[in-house]
């Protein structure tokens, strides 16, 4: 008989017995070390002996990317969020009200301004937690608006990718986000400002096929899967072995797909030092 849940009054047994969470420590996916949470959290989400990559929230990379962590977040624009009425083992409308619940955001995408190393810059981060970082209406709305509100501020545009592609319980409606975006970036470039695109694990699909390819500078973290189709897709289609390590951040920037492969806890003063670079910033005034 355990006397402690059996005898002690449940206000006493609160002080004696401390609940431990589940996810206090962390595996890693690639070479199986055991990493306290907190010090993974503190570098990250990136495993200290690896140097795996593990997915990070949309608030945590805004948080580490802006100065003092200090950003204003866009009100995304309302859109329909079941436009297809859509149902499969439960309704669209459910998987939504989880997935919100899950990331804690309206959608895939957010969208924040703020300063990076003294200089206005709009970002807008594609969260994997909230269905697959997938591409729908409200997705592609929120980066069309974050688009023209940098047009407006005058600053770059930086976006992080990670997505499954588009969203299939939208059907057409999140095709078309693959072209509106297209449009969107393409007038960023006629206003000359700097569109800078960081390519996290995984970007596929779609989006891979719009606005994650279109950037001025294409930047990639390491060990990213990187493409349109998926490895054994491709195989099965021409019949033959990809080479090792096909589709990945390295090979693409071994062969030019990718401008650069830049750690996580390195973006920052990359991506600042790009945006002074492609927005012509002199250095006196930045600092």
């Amino acid at each position: 008989m355990n006397w402690i849940s059996n005898v002690v009054p449940p206000k006493i047994r609160s002080l004696l017995r401390r609940d431990t969470p589940e996810n206090l420590w962390v595996k890693c996916p690639e070479s199986g070390q055991l990493v306290f949470h907190k010090d993974l959290e503190a570098n990250l989400m990136v495993v200290p002996g690896s140097g795996y990559h593990m997915p990070i929230g949309a608030k945590a990379r805004l948080s580490s990317l802006f100065d003092d962590g200090d950003y204003e977040e866009l009100i995304p624009p309302e859109t329909p969020s079941d436009p297809l009425k859509f149902r499969d083992i439960k309704r669209y409308v459910d998987r939504l009200k989880e997935n919100r619940a899950k990331a804690g955001a309206a959608d895939a995408v957010t969208v924040a301004f703020g300063k990076l190393e003294r200089q206005d810059v709009t970002v807008a981060v594609q969260d994997f937690a909230f269905q697959g970082g997938t591409l729908g209406l409200a997705a592609g709305e929120t980066i069309v608006a974050g688009i023209f509100a940098a047009i407006e501020r005058r600053t770059p545009f930086v976006i992080f990718t990670t997505s499954g592609g588009a969203r299939m319980q939208e059907g057409m409606f999140a095709l078309m986000q693959m072209a509106r975006t297209t449009v969107a970036v393409r007038r960023l470039r006629a206003a000359k400002l700097p569109y800078i695109v960081v390519l996290a694990n995984p970007t596929t699909g779609g989006v891979t096929a719009s606005y994650a390819m279109l950037g001025d500078v294409h930047i990639a973290e390491p060990g990213a899967v990187i493409g349109f189709a998926g490895a054994r897709v491709i195989e099965q289609t021409i019949r033959e072995r990809l080479p090792e390590g096909f589709q990945r951040a390295e090979y693409l920037r071994a062969h030019g797909m990718v401008d650069l492969v830049v750690p996580r806890p390195r973006q920052r003063e990359t991506l600042a030092r790009l945006c002074r670079l492609l927005a012509r910033v002199p250095t006196a005034q930045a600092a």
